[in-house]
């Protein structure tokens, strides 16, 4: 069971990743998200150990290449409405895997996944948004964990949306993930990680 850790902004939070065993930690490079970080925040945040992934929100080449000269990452993030197309530059251009983010809703939101599949290396299937959401994702929306069950998922995913320590075990079992993503589900407030959230968020979603 994959855990990633999402809208790391803090020392605290960090250490509680690390700490907790977190297989993935996510920094936003997203300024509308409250928890977007610089690049040179982000390369103080870093710690060995997690995966450090970069969430972006269709960004421009010039963009990308800015945090990677200040920070290591490990796996770009594409979390807007980047094409299959888009992904694969961004793969080709800076060498990385690319985990492309796709609003799930219905069953026939799945058929995407074809599409993208030879042009990423992994999926976060992630809540819709709602119409006029100011952000992508983020937004503590779930979505019917059930529309995932006993679908054939291209690439590795993670599943993400809603997710808190109470209800992870059981979107696990519904969905038969691999993996799961939080961010705001561990926060004390809105993009504000709690250490013991993540911790109990970690644990359960293993247990």
């Amino acid at each position: 069971m994959r855990v990633k850790i999402c809208g790391i902004n803090d020392a605290a939070a960090m250490r509680a990743a690390v700490e907790a065993g977190a297989d993935l930690v996510g920094f936003v490079f997203f300024p509308p998200s409250p928890r977007a970080v610089t690049p040179a925040r982000a390369a103080d945040l870093v710690q060995p150990g997690p995966a450090r992934v970069g969430l972006f929100v269709d960004p421009s080449d010039e963009a990308v290449a800015a945090v990677l000269d200040a920070v290591p990452l490990d796996i770009i993030q594409l979390h807007g409405e980047e094409t299959p197309a888009r992904c694969a530059a961004v793969r080709a251009r800076f060498g990385l895997p690319v985990m492309k983010a796709l609003g799930i809703a219905a069953r026939e939101d799945l058929a995407q996944l074809a599409e993208y599949a030879p042009a990423v290396d992994h999926f976060l299937l992630d809540a819709k948004a709602p119409p006029g959401a100011p952000l992508p994702g983020g937004n503590a929306a779930p979505f019917d964990w059930s529309v995932l069950a006993g679908a054939s998922v291209p690439r590795p995913w993670l599943l993400a949306g809603g997710l808190t320590p109470e209800n992870v075990k059981r979107a696990i079992e519904i969905a038969g993930a691999p993996g799961v993503d939080v961010s705001s589900g561990v926060e004390a407030r809105r993009g504000v990680k709690d250490p013991a959230l993540i911790a109990r968020f970690v644990s359960a979603a293993r247990a």
